[in-house]
């Protein structure tokens, strides 16, 4: 389970304890942040997730396309170090070489966007631990976005609910917003409008991200939109049930077929997954990634075990989807 999925390389702690959160809830945090002192620096886990259902509606004035989607967070997760830079700078420094640091990556965006919202000039020093593979649909970069509001609205003791921090992450990112309403919700516009939904039981997933990953602007260029365009109802009823063999067939992601031209090997794992018997299986995003909904932990393992022996150029990794979402803490 190497490859995409590498483990962070080690840091010095900032603390003596360590948060260990399987998903974050913006709403949750608020209170937090609003009622305790500004830490000088801050430890925040942020987690990936995955589409169970994504239909593209069509192209919008704005350039965006307008989309329905239902998608849950699950334990894959970056982190980010934050600490305050009295001088005002903002930074960005990473565990992967390949990732700019620069103005355009997510994190240092959420930041400036925080600061043009609040009128502040403080600045901070950030450290992101990336294991959440890029170009894989699994939405790291908002999830780090989203994080980044977060941390920062606790280190500079700003006080702004989560409703605040989501609609400040609407305007970085369309899957930023997904994150304050984790972990799962109904998502649709182009993404930044979320209706947090119930799961009716824990989800185990098996993740299998090819190597070659994909560019989502690529992947949006090729869509051919539906004139009947699939409906996400029976689905998210699915969900709220906890009916793993219906969530299974309802399973639908529009972008599939386009990415799986651009890159073979997503249909490759995704009929070598159908083949073990899972209760179903299906790209996530705009890929790379493919995942697939197991009826329970032993059955996730042994998918896992069984196509790493068929594909073993493909990472895998075991994944659950949270049901109840842990607050996020920051170093003590």
């Amino acid at each position: 389970m190497d490859g995409r999925f590498s483990q962070p390389r080690p840091r010095a702690p900032l603390g003596s304890s360590h948060p260990n959160a399987a998903a974050f809830r913006c709403r949750e945090a608020a209170s937090i942040m609003s009622s305790e002192r500004a830490p000088a620096e801050l430890l925040l886990h942020t987690p990936a997730k995955v589409n169970l259902f994504l239909e593209v509606l069509g192209k919008r004035p704005d350039g965006y396309h307008e989309l329905q989607s239902l998608m849950l967070a699950v334990d894959l997760e970056d982190s980010l170090e934050f600490s305050r830079d009295d001088t005002g700078e903002l930074s960005l420094t990473c565990d992967v070489p390949a990732l700019s640091c620069g103005p355009e990556n997510l994190v240092l965006r959420a930041a400036e966007a925080l600061r043009r919202h609040t009128g502040v000039t403080h600045g901070a020093r950030v450290h992101l631990c990336k294991r959440i593979p890029m170009q894989a649909g699994l939405g790291g970069g908002s999830s780090d976005a989203a994080a980044t509001l977060i941390g920062l609205n606790r280190l500079w003791n700003l006080g702004l609910s989560s409703a605040d921090l989501a609609a400040i992450g609407a305007t970085v990112g369309s899957d930023v917003s997904f994150f304050f309403a984790a972990p799962a919700a109904w998502c649709t516009g182009r993404g930044e409008k979320t209706e947090a939904t119930t799961m009716g039981r824990p989800l185990n997933l098996v993740l299998a991200c090819p190597v070659q990953g994909l560019s989502t602007a690529e992947i949006f260029r090729h869509v051919r939109v539906s004139a009947t365009p699939e409906s996400g109802v029976e689905i998210r009823q699915a969900l709220t049930a906890g009916d793993l063999d219906e969530l299974g067939r309802r399973l639908f992601n529009r972008l599939q077929e386009p990415a799986e031209k651009l890159c073979p090997a997503i249909a490759q794992v995704r009929h070598a997954l159908a083949g073990l018997g899972v209760a179903g299986c299906l790209m996530t995003g705009s890929g790379s990634s493919v995942f697939a909904v197991c009826r329970d932990r032993s059955e996730a393992m042994r998918v896992a075990s069984s196509l790493g022996a068929v594909i073993p150029t493909v990472p895998l990794r075991y994944c659950a989807a949270a049901v109840s979402p842990a607050v996020i803490r920051g170093a003590d």
